[in-house]
């Protein structure tokens, strides 16, 4: 008999500070209606000066616990996906749980995760998904284990980039146990896994002589390049008298390639639903509900399924009545008969009745990575809730994409209780109420010239270490 674990609660967390994509396509010189229309973009979130993957983390794990009334001594997991780590060594989550502990002392007493096992997990946007299946995993040998998923990061791209208008950040946190009143997840997993560089953020390197050089054109010094060098190195600064040739250069901007990432995104699904199918008996055209990709902008799963949808279709009815519509698949040339085929009211149907709920929150917040699936879960559920529909029983399928690159697919059932843990979700309520952010506030705090946080509340970076042996620690509030 298979146990019955899945997602048990849910917390989340969004930026305050938003941009309006209107206001941005007016400042790049954007049509509007290709990114709002063709995208689906409205709005995207962006972190204040002082936010990060740590402050996000760490306000979605303080909301479930506080919300869902959760006692954290009984959470024995607090495993973190992020692309956005602000270290090297120590991990994210560290930093995020430390922080909740200090606020938790008041109630809890010191140190309530102190048997916490706590871990980054890293892949891309998918890192969150395997953060999942570990805790799954780790829950299904003992009926008291609970862990803690959470999913956080910031997505920033450079200025005038093609990827620009697809940022977004912020986190969610799931509560993962036996009889989860929301989700319950099946161990069934597809996986499609293939290293490309479609999107990555390599260590990049500079080095001091090319950094004298500049200086010396720029500045017009008459000094020799050999006599510039000798003086800087017997300076006290700390970058100067550090003894090595090159520096390594931290960049939160990746190098990415749209098109090809697009192409690598729809190979490994398709990989992976082959795999999933493989391993259980399933028809995904008439037992997904509802599907729920990764966005990085929000028509994107729309878009990316299409492929797939038209094989799901072949040995069913659906195939005759699309058919009927739009003309013999035989009798047409390909392209063309594709082109109509998306534009045909039962793509269109299936689009509306199964992905677009999930695709609301991505209008208005943007690509999260790693958050941004579970984000997607949480925009149906608090789509059914705004419109009362009652989602118990139906079945959602999952189908995450990390860049580099891996697809994971997986499915679950929603719960008869879910609307008893979800009805203090006010998701679209509290997108509604951010503070709109100029352009040139946006470009200060991308800039990173901004010097005062343009808001407050919640867990916030307290400031960074400046000097001493312990340079360079985060401090958070």
């Amino acid at each position: 008999m298979e146990l019955n674990i899945g997602i048990d609660a849910i917390g989340y967390y969004v930026p305050q500070l938003m941009v309006s994509m209107k206001d941005l396509a007016q400042a790049r010189n954007l049509p509007y209606d290709k990114l709002h229309l063709g995208l689906g973009l409205s709005a995207m979130a962006i972190p204040d000066k002082d936010e990060d993957a740590v402050s996000f983390a760490a306000n979605a794990l303080i909301k479930l616990i506080e919300v869902n009334q959760i006692d954290p001594k009984t959470i024995g997991r607090v495993y973190l996906g992020t692309e956005s780590a602000v270290d090297s060594s120590k991990p994210t989550a560290t930093y995020a749980v430390g922080a909740v502990e200090r606020l938790l002392e008041t109630n809890y007493g010191p140190r309530v995760f102190k048997n916490c096992d706590v871990v980054d997990m890293t892949f891309a946007c998918v890192g969150a998904v395997d953060a999942l299946q570990n805790c799954l995993d780790w829950v299904r040998v003992d009926t008291k284990r609970k862990a803690v998923v959470i999913a956080s990061d910031v997505s920033k791209y450079d200025l005038n980039s093609t990827g620009e208008y697809t940022q977004g950040a912020g986190a969610v946190a799931l509560l993962i146990s036996h009889e989860p009143s929301i989700l319950s997840i099946a161990d069934h997993w597809g996986v499609g896994m293939e290293s490309v560089n479609d999107f990555f953020k390599p260590r990049r390197e500079i080095s001091k002589s090319e950094i004298i050089h500049d200086l010396k054109e720029l500045l017009n010094i008459d000094d020799s390049q050999e006599v510039i060098t000798q003086k800087l190195h017997q300076s006290t600064s700390t970058f100067w008298s550090d003894r090595k040739a090159t520096f390594e250069l931290f960049k939160e901007e990746p190098v990415f390639e749209g098109q090809f990432s697009n192409q690598c995104y729809e190979a490994r699904v398709s990989e992976a639903l082959d795999h999933l199918s493989s391993q259980t008996s399933i028809n995904y055209n008439q037992d997904w509900n509802h599907l729920i990709f990764h966005l990085p902008y929000a028509f994107h799963g729309r878009r990316i399924i299409f492929e797939n949808w038209l094989k799901w279709l072949k040995d069913s009815d659906d195939m005759a009545a699309l058919e009927s519509e739009i003309g013999s698949q035989q009798e047409a040339d390909p392209k063309e008969w594709q082109k109509l085929a998306r534009k045909s009211s039962i793509y269109k149907q299936f689009v509306s009745d199964r992905i677009a709920p999930s695709e609301r929150a991505s209008s208005e917040i943007g690509n999260m990575y790693t958050a941004s699936i579970f984000m997607a879960f949480v925009s149906l559920l608090a789509n059914a809730l705004e419109h009362k529909l009652d989602l118990a029983g139906n079945k959602v399928g999952f189908i995450a994409y990390g860049s580099g690159s891996k697809s994971k697919v997986f499915q679950g059932v929603i719960q008869s209780n879910w609307l008893k843990k979800v009805n203090t979700l006010n998701l679209f309520v509290d997108l509604s109420s951010r503070q709109k952010a100029s352009i040139k506030e946006y470009e200060d705090l991308h800039d990173l010239k901004t010097q005062t946080p343009l808001t407050t509340g919640g867990v916030r970076l307290k400031n960074i270490t400046d000097q001493g042996d312990f340079k360079g620690f985060r401090n958070y509030l």
